[in-house]
């Protein structure tokens, strides 16, 4: 039986993930703090509270689960603007953590890693579209934290202490196509979340930014649909050999994303078509830390994962929608 450690498993990406991984026939073990994730995610998954930084629970986790042979790394503070007040609880939280739940893995055999990245790593391109070496340049502490953890486990790799699979994320959106799981912050950072909570709080959307080098001057972003991530992150276990080969000295870097950019403009217009109903907005400006915004080649994760983007923004948009509806059965609110 082949077990995969999934680290931030309770979160909004995680159970989704820990479900896709299930239907490729893999069993997820959950190691998550709760302190953003939510126990009701788990299910009747295994599951271990606490901190990625733990490295006697991260021994009794391999020695209860000696079938585990991978983790997928997707534990993480997320919000940007929250990164550029408080930098050090970033650094610490996802940098110095990191390197130890890494350098245990190594000491533990358990060297094989999936690390949930991000977009914001790259630099503006003006084609907007971005390869794997396309340059990168993170505006954010959020950022940054991503490119140092990719660079930590890059050189881990090439001393031969771990292997990594590096997925960089676009944008994600949706839920769970179960509608078990999906977004639960209260005050949502992302920009899907600030528009249901505008058109469903009787409140105004604000378009950050109307000056970027855009076709409409808002941010451009490549939104992909949670489901699509979490069948990304099953293809990455089950072609992790492949995938690492594809890369250099021991770690490869893949770009999760539709292929396609959308503008905030363009996403407040599809959102209105799915929702039924117009959603007052306003222009304020940027946000510190906000990107011009980017979307991904995924010639990459097709050739080497067999993988690509099923879902479309509207699906993404209509499964948010759906999740915001049936969330107060689960979380209560």
């Amino acid at each position: 039986m082949n077990k995969v450690l999934v680290a931030g498993g309770a979160g909004y990406l995680g159970p989704i993930v820990a479900k896709a991984l299930e239907r490729a026939g893999h069993v997820p073990v959950i190691l998550d703090s709760l302190v953003t994730g939510r126990a009701e995610f788990v299910g009747d998954r295994a599951f271990y509270r606490g901190d990625i930084a733990d490295r006697d629970l991260l021994a009794r986790i391999v020695r209860e689960h000696p079938e585990i042979t991978s983790t997928v790394h997707m534990a993480a503070l997320v919000s940007v603007p929250e990164s550029v007040e408080k930098p050090a609880t970033y650094y610490r939280e996802n940098v110095a953590k990191s390197l130890v739940l890494f350098e245990t893995l190594a000491e533990l055999g358990r060297p094989d890693v999936v690390f949930s990245s991000s977009a914001s790593v790259y630099g503006f391109d003006p084609a907007f579209e971005v390869r794997e070496d396309s340059a990168v340049a993170p505006l954010s502490p959020y950022a940054r934290t991503k490119l140092m953890m990719e660079q930590i486990l890059c050189d881990l790799a090439a001393a031969g202490r771990v292997r990594a699979v590096i997925l960089r994320y676009f944008n994600p959106i949706g839920a769970d196509p179960d509608l078990e799981t999906g977004a639960h912050a209260v005050e949502p950072s992302h920009v899907l979340g600030r528009l249901i909570s505008a058109a469903t709080g009787d409140g105004t959307f604000t378009i950050t930014g109307t000056d970027y080098p855009t076709r409409d001057g808002t941010g451009l972003r490549d939104y992909i649909h949670t489901w699509d991530l979490a069948r990304a992150h099953a293809a990455a276990v089950g072609r992790f050999e492949e995938a690492v080969r594809a890369g250099d000295q021991g770690s490869a870097v893949f770009n999760l994303g539709t292929g396609d950019g959308v503008t905030v403009r363009e996403l407040v217009a599809a959102f209105t078509s799915a929702f039924g109903a117009e959603v007052r907005t306003t222009e304020g400006p940027r946000r510190p830390g906000d990107a011009a915004g980017a979307f991904a080649n995924v010639d990459r994760a097709r050739e080497v994962l067999g993988w690509e983007a099923e879902l479309t923004l509207e699906d993404g948009i209509r499964s948010a929608l759906a999740w915001m509806q049936h969330r107060p059965t689960v979380l209560g609110y």
